[in-house]
């Protein structure tokens, strides 16, 4: 057994938070746009709603990363009941900032009135607000902040806005149209706070792993433009200042092995298999693209049929959305009573930018909020 300081203090997530802009846009609305995707391809992705930040028929951006970060983070604060001049750690993951500098998280701490705190900031997709909670509870576990507030947030929707406004729907390509239907915006948020010294037990550590599957591989997601790649004279060149390039051949394939090789080493850091976990928090997890390539992934049918009935996922409603994903899901999960006090949970993130995961285990505490479900 892990032998822990006497110094080390208990970690918990108090609350979570979510902030969805706009209506949802289904898919009927999308084909009026954009034209129609195939029902098998609609099938496969299974996204039937998601938010975006701008405005579907004009292109106008309507909110911005950094205030939907604060808007989830002041629902997780609220639900927490902890008021916001409480909180000395503040860690966001975005890929999609306002600007390059300052960093989002810091426009978060100004819309939440802290004039001091320590904000950090991972520039990242999915992975990204895994990684940033367990940098979150290392730094409240060994004492050196009390409370955190946790942000995934993400504005997607103006990237492939100039793939589709004035543009003839029965013109637009199959990947450009797979990228529009896929993808939406949105930001969760989660408040840790440390216990008192000596206030961690071995039982109760997490677990964590990251690790980038891509190194020797073509990226299966990139943004391009608005960067360093090149001359400010040749980007405004380009037929598109800033593009959203996806292989989604790539990502099919490949994406459910990141899968498979996450859950391997989730299971061996922590000594446990498949059936020990109560809630697994995989955004994507369902999708039949991603389902399908199990058994190729070397995911057994038993172990499968166990995932398929923890999975706690929310893709169908929001789409997929980067650093947002495991928040909103988690927060989907919390607030329907799907997670529930005593579960043991793992969320788990793969970003296809460069095959990567983030995996990260616990003990869920937090009663249900408030006016929630909570039934599953």
């Amino acid at each position: 057994m892990p032998t822990i300081s006497s110094d080390i203090r208990h970690v918990s997530v108090l609350a979570t938070g979510a902030y969805l802009p706009g209506d949802p846009i289904d898919n009927a609305a999308l084909t009026t746009l954009c034209g129609a995707l195939p029902p098998d391809v609609l099938d496969e992705i299974q996204v039937r709603t998601r938010h975006w930040i701008i405005d579907p028929a004009t292109g106008e951006h309507r909110t911005g990363t950094a205030d939907m970060a604060v808007a989830a983070a002041r629902q997780a604060l609220g639900r927490a009941r902890v008021d916001p001049a409480e909180v000395d750690l503040l860690v966001m993951s975005t890929a999609s900032p306002e600007f390059p500098l300052p960093a989002a998280v810091t426009y978060v701490q100004e819309k939440l009135g802290l004039e001091q705190c320590a904000a950090i900031e991972f520039r990242a997709g999915c992975v990204g607000a895994v990684q940033g909670l367990d940098y979150a509870r290392r730094l409240l576990a060994d004492g050196s902040y009390r409370t955190a507030v946790v942000i995934g947030a993400e504005s997607i929707s103006p990237l492939f806005a100039p793939m589709f406004l004035g543009q003839d729907p029965a013109k637009l390509r199959m990947r450009d149209l797979l990228t529009i239907y896929t993808f939406g915006d949105g930001a969760g948020a989660q408040v840790l706070r440390a216990g008192e010294p000596g206030s961690a037990g071995a039982a109760e550590e997490f677990t964590f792993a990251t690790r980038c599957m891509g190194g020797a591989r073509k990226p299966g997601m990139q943004i391009i433009g608005g960067g360093t790649d090149a001359p400010a004279a040749v980007q405004v060149r380009r037929k598109r200042l800033v593009e959203m390039k996806l292989d989604v051949s790539g990502t099919q394939k490949f994406g459910p092995r990141v899968f498979a090789e996450a859950m391997a080493d989730m299971f061996a850091r922590s000594g446990s298999a498949v059936a020990d976990f109560d809630a697994y928090v995989v955004p994507e997890g369902n999708a039949e693209y991603f389902a399908k390539e199990f058994a190729a992934a070397g995911v057994s049918d038993a172990d499968r049929a166990t995932l398929g009935k923890r999975m706690v996922e929310n893709l169908a409603d929001v789409g997929a959305t980067g650093s947002a994903a495991v928040p909103l899901a988690l927060d989907a999960g919390w607030v329907s009573g799907r997670v529930q006090p005593g579960d043991t949970v793992m969320l788990l993130a793969i970003e296809a930018s460069r095959y990567l995961y983030a995996g990260l285990t616990m003990t869920w505490e937090a009663p249900t909020p408030d006016g929630a479900t909570g039934v599953a």
